[in-house]
């Protein structure tokens, strides 16, 4: 049974991994991917924070290897570790969106400065100055995240999606 619910696991997380690549490439943003929160989100409150991270995992390498810089995998795998400790020890789904935002949009930044610096040639400056382009897009895919999870509650949706997962 163990083994059946990681392999239900496994084919979630490669799921939403691929539903945030495809939403950040089609719906395009100027230097932002508030979609790869929104799954985030999900992936967290659906599969834990360990599938989550592996499912931003993923979805950045893929888009890194499409062309965007390494911040798409640094600003996207603290968000789902942070949100997934705050959910398991709180069970609260707003502090569960809370910890994506403040994982990717702030820890996340600070994670991709020293990368780009060395790696991209970005100019020294303030270790913070990424932290303007990273908290709006991890703001607004963390609320659409939220509101989708809130919405699929009031039919079960949602919680039946983790059941048949988790089982």
């Amino acid at each position: 049974m163990k083994k059946r619910s990681s392999l239900k696991k496994m084919m979630a997380t490669a799921i939403l991994a691929a539903l945030a690549y495809v939403l950040n490439t089609a719906v395009v943003f100027p230097a932002m991917a508030p979609f790869q929160h929104f799954v985030n989100v999900l992936a967290v409150y659906l599969l834990g924070p360990w599938y989550g991270m592996v499912a931003a995992l993923i979805c950045g390498s893929l888009r890194m290897l499409s062309g965007r810089t390494i911040m798409a995998i640094t600003g996207g795998i603290i968000g789902p570790l942070l949100a997934g400790y705050l959910y398991r020890k709180t069970k609260n789904v707003y502090l569960l969106a809370i910890g994506e935002m403040v994982g990717s949009g702030i820890l996340g930044a600070l994670l991709s400065y020293p990368f780009m610096v060395t790696f991209y040639g970005m100019k020294a400056g303030n270790w913070a100055q990424l932290i303007p382009f990273f908290l709006p897009s991890a703001a607004v895919g963390s609320l659409l995240g939220l509101l989708t999870i809130l919405l699929t509650k009031k039919n079960g949706l949602i919680d039946r999606m983790k059941a048949k997962i988790n089982s």
